[in-house]
């Protein structure tokens, strides 16, 4: 469990979340997410000199990606101190912030920055020498497409690995249909009244359409509207199975950044000096192979154990949820109700499901949404859970109030 450390009241945003091949399509992920913190960290009035380290959260290459952390650094107005990147393909956003309380609370860190960032569309082409290949034929990989096709270590597609966890749980298609339009009111709900709710962490981000011409990307971009009858009408991806295109989530581009720190550095930063929100624990897991949408139950259990407490002591949950089986079999497993309507709350306002998944900026999204919700119910305990490429899965826990 930890103590020391704790996240500043509104010390964070998300961009608005754009479909691949949007509007942020044609930007270095880097340059737009130190371009974008710039922006935002001169809106709060905060000097990018509080901090002395930066965490660069990225899962897909970008050009000059080699010197990403410091130069991402030194693009937010904060040149002097050093960084890491690291990646955890969809839990990269929760182990940066979790790594990022670590280096607080042995020490480390007075303050760090962590930002994620990605964009899946126009993803890298990589090729490697292969002297010894018929004709010396190169050896090629699409970063998205190809790894997004199969895990190198069971052979099977991401959606062949929510398959298996569905007829594990014997989870039907109407159970993820039903969800599935659940999960974009839900959406809407954050929307309302002029998008209230997203404007509470949102941050525009600026791309450029032309030498002298920008646009400011203000809202999400590409999210599908979900019915009852249209969901029904869509069949499934594998024959036999359970997940529809409805029923899954789509590759998205954009970016978000969140100040960890210490308990009077935070309240010294906050917006509101009465909703301190610390950082608990954090939990890992690798579930058997084949099987990711069942990854974040273990995981789960891991940052509550470590955290000393229930899952009754939640008040939101929220979760990566790139097939809505995951969110089916982690209320069945963890005994929840899935479409949140008790007095748990289960990805309200939205959820990676309907708005798209950027890789590593998507935790961090969810994260900054359930801190919002729940300062919005007066505090308590919040828990983000999710999977990730190769059967892995994340947790985290915070103490909100």
């Amino acid at each position: 469990m930890l103590t020391k450390a704790f996240v500043p009241y509104k010390g964070y945003y998300s961009t608005p979340f754009s479909r691949w091949q949007g509007s942020m399509a044609n930007e270095n992920a880097i340059v737009l997410a130190g371009d974008t913190s710039k922006k935002w960290l001169a809106a709060k009035n905060w000097d990018p000199a509080i901090f002395d380290y930066l965490i660069l959260g990225m899962t897909i290459s970008q050009p000059h990606q080699f010197y990403s952390s410091p130069w991402a650094a030194a693009l937010i107005g904060a040149g002097s101190i050093p960084g890491v990147a690291l990646s955890q393909a969809c839990t990269t956003s929760t182990t940066c912030i979790y790594q990022a309380a670590m280096g607080v609370e042995t020490g480390l860190y007075n303050a760090c920055y962590t930002l994620m960032a990605d964009r899946c569309s126009n993803g890298p082409h990589t090729i490697w020498p292969n002297p010894m290949g018929p004709g010396g034929e190169v050896i090629s990989e699409n970063w998205l497409m190809d790894n997004f096709r199969g895990d190198p270590n069971v052979g099977l597609q991401m959606i062949e690995t929510a398959e298996n966890v569905a007829k594990e749980g014997n989870i039907t298609k109407e159970q993820c249909d039903e969800l599935t339009l659940r999960r974009y009111e839900q959406y809407l709900d954050s929307l309302a009244d002029d998008r209230a709710f997203q404007k509470r962490y949102m941050f525009p981000a600026e791309v450029k359409l032309s030498r002298k011409k920008t646009q400011l990307v203000e809202e999400d971009e590409g999210v599908s509207p979900c019915t009852e009858e249209g969901l029904a009408r869509l069949k499934p991806v594998i024959p036999g199975g359970v997940l529809s295109f409805g029923a899954q989530t789509f590759p998205a581009d954009g970016n978000c950044a969140l100040a960890v720190t210490t308990g009077e550095k935070a309240k010294e930063l906050s917006a509101d000096p009465s909703i301190p929100i610390q950082i608990l624990s954090y939990g890992f897991s690798r579930t058997k192979p084949g099987y990711m949408a069942a990854a974040p139950v273990p995981a789960t259990r891991m940052a509550l154990q470590h955290a000393g407490l229930k899952i009754g002591d939640m008040k939101i949950i929220k979760t990566h949820n790139p097939f809505v089986v995951n969110d089916l079999y982690f209320a069945q497993q963890m005994g929840v109700d899935a479409a949140g309507t008790d007095a748990l709350g289960f990805n309200n306002y939205g959820c990676s499901l309907i708005y798209g998944h950027p890789q590593g900026p998507t935790a961090g999204r969810n994260i900054i949404e359930g801190i919002e919700e729940i300062a919005i119910k007066g505090g308590g305990y919040f828990l983000w859970t999710g999977c990730a490429a190769g059967d892995t899965g994340g947790a985290i826990i915070f103490k909100v109030g």
